[in-house]
């Protein structure tokens, strides 16, 4: 990579292809929501496979969908200001295949993660069903509703206070079973994942290069930036910060499968540049 200058004011053509793609994908929520009669996000954001919405194709379409203007925008301005990089770099067909296995790469570990706490969830719920007790039930919203509303906390109140009581063990059991199945419909949209594997590719091939954010304005060279960002992200994902929206283990799964992808490509290589 020694001598390479990158076109500052360019757009190549992948990078702006993907940024129109994503636009129009925006815009055109509203008026083919009101075309079909449903919920665009129902049809290409990405759903659990046991979802009653899932379709095979939402693995690549939930990368274009964006649930408002400022998730599209930092991730449209992540795309601009390090995939042009990259692509001038790699070309076209490499900097393609780089930005989908990342975000497939995204999809499939969050995927993973999700079949994993639902298999948790159902033996929670088999458990709870063998013997039902507040004190399961309160662990669990604590655990999975942190956010939940004050009837929710109600129920638990009063089934302490009557332990016995038919109706609080078949509405506690109703409320479980609910979170449980309910949880599967939950979609997934955005290109985070794709955009933490530009983010990481950046960070192996121009290292040094420093960067500075609008938030933290202080200089800091890109492997640093990465490598904490990263760690944040381990960080947000292992603590499981449920209600935050944020799907943290698809951004580290970029991360994984672009690093997995340069490293094959670069694999008889000790440096990047």
């Amino acid at each position: 990579m020694n001598g390479f200058r990158p076109s500052i004011g360019a757009i190549p053509p992948i990078v702006k292809n993907l940024l129109i793609i994503n636009v129009i994908f925006f815009l055109g929520k509203g008026i083919l929501g009101s075309m079909i009669g449903e919920n665009p996000t129902n049809l290409f954001g990405l759903y659990f496979f046991k979802s009653q919405y899932f379709h095979p194709w939402q693995y690549i379409t939930h990368l274009f969908m964006h649930a408002d203007i400022t998730h599209i925008f930092g991730n449209m301005f992540a795309l601009f200001m390090f995939g042009r990089i990259l692509e001038q770099v790699w070309g076209a067909k490499r900097f393609l295949i780089y930005y989908f296995a990342c975000g497939l790469g995204a999809a499939a570990l969050h995927t993973l993660v999700l079949w994993i706490n639902f298999q948790s969830m159902e033996a929670a719920l088999v458990a709870f069903k063998n013997t039902p007790d507040p004190s399961q039930l309160a662990k669990f919203v604590a655990d999975h509703i942190p956010h939940a509303q004050q009837w929710v906390y109600e129920l638990i109140d009063r089934w302490h206070e009557n332990p016995n009581s038919a109706d609080l063990i078949r509405q506690g059991t109703n409320l479980f079973e609910r979170v449980v199945y309910e949880s599967v419909d939950i979609p997934t949209v955005g290109a985070s994942g794709a955009v933490f594997g530009l983010l990481l590719a950046f960070g192996m091939l121009f290292p040094n290069t420093e960067i500075m954010l609008l938030f933290f304005p202080v200089p800091i060279k890109a492997k640093y930036f990465v490598a904490g960002y990263g760690i944040f992200e381990l960080f947000l994902a292992i603590k499981n910060s449920a209600g935050d929206n944020v799907a943290h283990f698809a951004h580290l799964g970029g991360m994984i499968f672009g690093f997995i992808l340069i490293k094959y490509w670069n694999k008889s290589r000790n440096k990047f540049y």
